[in-house]
């Protein structure tokens, strides 16, 4: 399924290596991949591949999962959609209260002491989707856990929800897409240890041209 499922993302570009000419993040950071798992949607074949993915992850790891939670705004399709695939209820967790309203941050109905799972299209450094599970955590909810599209593997990301006690489970992951890549021929074979170098490590360039 790893294997499919990285595919099916650099074939719509949802993940898009460019090590020769690298992308800037918001914080500054250079990165030779570009992410954008919401094309996922706009693909039936790639949608299909990735909420039966989903669902089998939630059937496997947490069969017994009564809600699932989308991460807002990325997870909340994937989660409504995997949900429909599973019989399940959903809703999903804003990222802060209404200011109108009942100042909700949890949208639809969650009982407290419910067993729930988190949606979420990817997972990098882990602190958004940590969030959510401590929001759902501080309502009653028993979060049993993640699943997500795509990770990373950082380090931050992995020793955070290691500390939240938090885990997750992905469709894919950063070595396998490279790995994937390197294959179809998206990027040369000896990319791949500029981008694990990358993903070891975001804040040092020193990949950059090697």
């Amino acid at each position: 399924m790893e294997k499919k499922i990285a595919k099916d993302l650099l074939s719509i570009q949802a993940v898009f290596f460019r090590p020769e000419e690298p992308f800037t993040w918001a914080s500054g950071i250079k990165s030779p991949v570009y992410c954008d798992n919401r094309l996922t949607l706009t693909s039936t074949q790639v949608r299909r591949d990735v909420e039966e993915g989903l669902a089998h992850l939630i059937k496997e790891n947490y069969p017994e999962a009564e809600v699932l939670m989308g991460t807002s705004t990325a997870g909340i399709a994937h989660a409504a959609i995997t949900a429909h695939l599973l019989n399940l209820p959903m809703g999903y967790v804003r990222s802060g209260a209404k200011d109108h309203g009942r100042q909700n941050q949890i949208e639809g109905r969650l009982e407290k002491g419910q067993k729930v799972v988190v949606v979420e299209d990817l997972i990098s450094t882990g602190g958004s989707v940590i969030e959510v599970v401590n929001v759902l955590r501080e309502a009653g909810a028993d979060v049993l856990g993640v699943v997500s599209i795509f990770t990373y593997g950082m380090k931050k990301g992995l020793e955070r929800l290691r500390e939240a006690d938090v885990k997750n489970i992905s469709l894919t992951n950063f070595d396998v897409i490279a790995e994937v890549a390197a294959e179809e021929g998206y990027i040369k074979a000896d990319d791949i240890r500029r981008l694990i170098a990358f993903r070891n490590n975001p804040s040092d360039e020193s990949w950059i041209g090697r």
